[in-house]
């Protein structure tokens, strides 16, 4: 068994988003995935599909690595739109089975709900995929940095955030090894009753904590080998830099987000 997880792996690729600085896309891809709570009305809704199906388009990556992506949270979607869709009473009751009614305002509670998350989702998949981890740690490190001034760790919040996108996938990976393990040792998983098969799970958690402790307690030791101090000043390989695109990238997503606005 394996998950098929992409969240945290870098797709390379020439595209214009992959050369944006990571600032630029942390800071844009915030701006677009907010403005989608501002989204009403079915013109803002349109709209804003289409500007993230753009942005697909830009970045050159394979429809299939966005679809694998956010599959997941299309699952989670799917299951909240059928609840807005029987539990919003108000509007014109289009039909009803007993006690519960579909009305219109349920309708386009459980599409708007749902395909603007979409477009929050595909904003920060291509976030992930076309930015290395590495300069995902740097971009947050940055933007985190004026949190020093008033005491806080800005750069230790960078490195957990870089280190969780980072492990996602190797405890993605352990999760897979110890499921085919438990399987060819006879742990059937998906069968018998659902209280045997929560059971089943309890091995496999506890061995994917120790695994997950096991990568800490190695992660820990070297940095204390290199020496790791936090909020120490050091330099950057690749220093950060901003460049024209990122001004007209900049200046795109604002000109999207007052269009947005405009059409409510």
């Amino acid at each position: 068994m394996a998950f098929r997880i992409t969240l945290g792996r870098y797709v390379p690729a020439d595209s214009p988003i992959h050369r944006l600085d990571p600032r630029t896309k942390l800071v844009c891809g915030l701006a677009v995935m907010i403005s989608v709570f501002f989204i009403r009305t079915p013109p803002q809704l349109t709209f804003g599909w289409a500007v993230a199906l753009a942005l697909v388009f830009a970045s050159r990556l394979p429809a299939g690595k966005v679809l694998e992506s956010i599959r997941p949270i299309v699952a989670v979607l799917l299951v909240l739109s059928v609840f807005n869709l029987l539990l919003v009473s108000t509007g014109d009751v289009l039909c009803a089975l007993g006690p519960l009614r579909v009305t219109t305002d349920g309708l386009w509670s459980a599409v708007n709900y749902s395909l603007r998350l979409v477009v929050a989702v595909m904003a920060a998949t291509l976030i992930l995929l076309t930015t290395t981890p590495t300069r995902l740690t740097d971009a947050f490190d940055a933007l985190l940095a004026p949190l020093a001034r008033v005491g806080l760790p800005g750069h230790e919040i960078a490195m957990v955030f870089s280190l969780m996108l980072r492990f996602i996938p190797t405890i993605a990976d352990e999760a897979s090894a110890i499921l085919d393990a438990q399987t060819a040792r006879g742990g059937a998983l998906a069968e018998g009753s659902p209280v045997r098969r929560v059971r089943s799970v309890v091995p496999v958690v506890v061995a994917l904590l120790a695994s997950s402790l096991r990568h800490a307690n190695g992660l820990s030791r070297a940095l204390d080998a290199r020496c790791y101090e936090g909020g120490a000043a050091r330099s950057h390989w690749h220093p950060l830099r901003l460049h024209a695109r990122d001004g007209v990238a900049t200046l795109l997503t604002c000109a999207y987000v007052a269009a947005l606005l405009l059409l409510g």
